[in-house]
């Protein structure tokens, strides 16, 4: 059996309170099942940012199509710089299950993350079971619930 590597790293220091709280916040405001899912989106904003001090020194062709697919995912950037001062929040915005309940379709970060898990959510009519999915800016409009499940929300908020 092969081991899988981590696409996260643990925190330096383990018992920091702010960072705890920091998280805490994070974790109550996106739904998050745990904190190893913001180290995951630290981990994939500090991949952003090595790829663009990278390209610093490469053609501005290959630049832009960086850039290209980082708007693709919904992160506005035009500049290295924009890519640099990306942190975490930006790429918690652009999950699945946040898209959802800040589009209405859940009416807490939680329902939306349940809803998901239990395969209501469908983006293109086809059913997405993972929380964390990047939902590209093309898609965001193709995103609906089952019918069964906009009839559960509508009750809860009544």
């Amino acid at each position: 059996m092969i081991r899988k590597k981590n696409k996260f790293s643990w925190p330096r220091k383990l018992y920091d309170k702010t960072r705890i709280s920091d998280e805490n916040k994070l974790v109550e405001e996106y739904g998050l099942k745990n904190k190893r899912e913001i180290w995951k989106a630290e981990a994939k904003i500090k991949y952003f940012r090595d790829r663009a001090k990278f390209l610093i020194t490469e053609s501005t062709q290959e630049q832009e199509q960086f850039f290209a697919k980082l708007r693709s995912i919904g992160l506005s950037v035009k500049t290295v710089a924009d890519v640099l001062a990306l942190n975490k929040e930006d790429l918690l915005k652009r999950r699945l299950a946040t898209v959802v309940w800040k589009k209405g379709l859940a009416n807490t970060a939680r329902q939306a993350r349940q809803f998901i898990v239990h395969k209501q959510v469908f983006v293109e009519g086809k059913a997405v079971d993972v929380p964390s999915y990047i939902v590209p800016t093309e898609l965001e409009s193709n995103i609906t619930l089952k019918a069964k499940s906009i009839k559960v929300a509508k009750e809860k908020t009544e």
